[in-house]
C-alpha cells in the first residue's frame, strides 16, 4: 500500500487562555484524501484544534505546515481550507443557488463557469432542482448539504467540519453520516471533522484522533482504536467497556473478578497491576457448571438488536450483550476467550468508598 503525502503537520502544539492550558503538545499529521475525525468530550480541545488549522485561533507555540509550509501566521482566507460550523450561517435573503454560488462571485469567477459548478455542487449533494428554491424552505438536512456545498465549490484541498450534525435528529443524523462519507470519496479531498459521537468517528472515518484535557491519547483506524483502546479513558468513550482492575500473574495470564484468566498480552510483567477491559458483546454465556466465574442476573433490557444484562460474581457487575436472553435471577456462567480481553496500564482514578477512605485517587 502506498503511503499518502502529508497535507498537514502539527508538530508541538500549545494554546493558552490567560495561562490555563487548552491544548498540551499537539502532534498530528493528516493525509490527502483522509477521512480524520477528532473525538473527545466538550471541552477537550478538539475545536480549539481545528480553529488553529482553519486560522481562527493562531497557536501560541508549535509550528503547523501545510504540504510542508509554515502557514501558522496566514490568516483564514490565504488558506487553501473551508470550514462547516454546526450552524450553517446560510444566507435568508439569497436562494439556493446563489447562496452555493456566494463565494464564486466574490472571487469573480466568470458566470458561465459559477453556473457549471453550482450545478455540479448541486448534483453532489443531492439537491438538483433546488437552486431556485428559499433556504427558509428546507428541512434542516438540506440546509445542512447547501452549507457543505456552498465549501465545496470553492474547491478546497481540505474542509473542516466542526460537529455539522448536532442539530439534526437521529435518523437524519445517520443518513448524513453516509453522505459525508460518499461525497468526501467522491471528491477525493481531505475532511477534518470534529465531533463528540463515538458512532460518526467509527463509521465515517479513516483515522480516529482521540482527545482529553487538551491531549491526545490515541491516534488510529476505527477498527484498532475500538479493539485496542490505549488507556480506560478510551475504553470507556469508545463504545461500550466493562473495565476492572486486575493483577498480570505472568505473560499471558491475567488475574481480575476473582479468577484467573489466560489473554494474549505480555511484556508486564509479574504481579504487577493492570487495568482490564472487556467489551460487553464479547462475554458469552454458558451453562454455570462450565463458566469461568459464574454470577446471577440481575437486569435485563432488550435493546432492539441484543439483550443487556447486567450479572453480578458477587465480585464485580458485567454488562452483557447477547442475543439470546436469560431471565433475571437466574444463575448463569460467563466466558471470555482470550483475544477478548484486553490488557493496559493502570490509569489514575478516584477511589470507591469500598475500596479504601482518606485518599482521594490511587494508581493500581
Amino acid at each position: 500500500m502506498v503511503e499518502k503525502e502529508h497535507l498537514i503537520d502539527l508538530q508541538h502544539i500549545c494554546k493558552e487562555y490567560d495561562d490555563t492550558a487548552v491544548l498540551t503538545d499537539i502532534n498530528l499529521y493528516i493525509r490527502k484524501k483522509e477521512f480524520v475525525t477528532l473525538l473527545g468530550p466538550s471541552g477537550c480541545g478538539k475545536t480549539t484544534t481545528l480553529r488553529i488549522i482553519g486560522g481562527f485561533e493562531y497557536p501560541t507555540s508549535g509550528t503547523l505546515l501545510f504540504e510542508g509550509k509554515d502557514i501558522g501566521a496566514l490568516p483564514p482566507y490565504k488558506r487553501k481550507v473551508n470550514t462547516i460550523f454546526q450552524k450553517y450561517a446560510l444566507f435568508p435573503h439569497l436562494n439556493v443557488f446563489d447562496n452555493i454560488a456566494f463565494g464564486q462571485k466574490i472571487a469573480k469567477v466568470p458566470t458561465k463557469e459559477i453556473n457549471i459548478r453550482v450545478e455540479k455542487m448541486l448534483e453532489l449533494v443531492n439537491l438538483r432542482g433546488y437552486g431556485k428554491r428559499s433556504v427558509d424552505q428546507l428541512s434542516g438536512g438540506q440546509q445542512q448539504r447547501v452549507a457543505i456545498a456552498r465549501a465545496l465549490v470553492n474547491e478546497p484541498q481540505v474542509l473542516l467540519l466542526d460537529e455539522p450534525l448536532g442539530a439534526l435528529d437521529l435518523k437524519l443524523r445517520k443518513d448524513m453520516q453516509l453522505e459525508l462519507k460518499r461525497m468526501q470519496q467522491a471528491l477525493g479531498i481531505t475532511f477534518l471533522y470534529v465531533t463528540h459521537d463515538q458512532e460518526e468517528a467509527l463509521t465515517m472515518s479513516d483515522t480516529v484522533v482521540v482527545m482529553s484535557d487538551g491531549r491526545i491519547l490515541q491516534i488510529g483506524d476505527p477498527k484498532s482504536v475500538y479493539d485496542e483502546p490505549a488507556n480506560a479513558f478510551v475504553a470507556d468513550f469508545i463504545g461500550e467497556s466493562n473495565i476492572m482492575r486486575g493483577m498480570m500473574l505472568q505473560d499471558e495470564l491475567v488475574r481480575f473478578s476473582g479468577a484467573n484468566f489466560p489473554c494474549v498480552d505480555a511484556g508486564f510483567g509479574e504481579n504487577q497491576p493492570v487495568d482490564v477491559v472487556v467489551r460487553p458483546e464479547d462475554i458469552m454465556i454458558v451453562g454455570n457448571d462450565i463458566g469461568q466465574i459464574t454470577g446471577i442476573v440481575q437486569s435485563v433490557l432488550f435493546k432492539g438488536v441484543h439483550y443487556e444484562m447486567m450479572i453480578d460474581t458477587g465480585e464485580t457487575i458485567f454488562k452483557v450483550h447477547s442475543t439470546v436472553m436469560q431471565a433475571q435471577g437466574s444463575n448463569v456462567g460467563l466466558s471470555i476467550v482470550p483475544y477478548n480481553i484486553h490488557i493496559m496500564k493502570p490509569m489514575l482514578r478516584p477511589v470507591l468508598p469500598s475500596e479504601g477512605e482518606g485518599e482521594e485517587e490511587e494508581a493500581l
